[in-house]
């Protein structure tokens, strides 16, 4: 992976498809490039930024980050208020 660069779906798709749950250092920059971008956004109008489908992953991947973070709150609130797509069951 050394000197590839990656997209963001396909680093998230490495890390949740990990087994030993280690994060290579080219997937762990590409994500963390992500949430900064992302966060910047939310931050830069915290009262009506709403993440895309995408971000929203990002923004899972990191939640933990966040959780006690009230404007992070506001911004997952957001995203479902205005979600328009699939909703996948846990029953499959």
């Amino acid at each position: 992976m050394t000197g590839t660069q990656i997209t963001v779906s396909k680093a998230l798709e490495l890390v949740r498809n990990s087994e030993t749950g280690e994060v290579h250092p080219g997937v762990d920059a590409t994500l963390e490039k992500a949430i900064q971008r992302l966060w910047s956004c939310i931050q830069d109008d915290p009262k009506g930024y709403i993440m895309n489908k995408d971000e929203f992953a990002v923004f899972n991947y990191f939640q933990d980050r966040y959780k006690t973070n009230p404007i992070a709150r506001q911004a997952v609130a957001r995203f479902w208020d205005n979600f328009k797509g699939k909703v996948l069951s846990s029953s499959g």
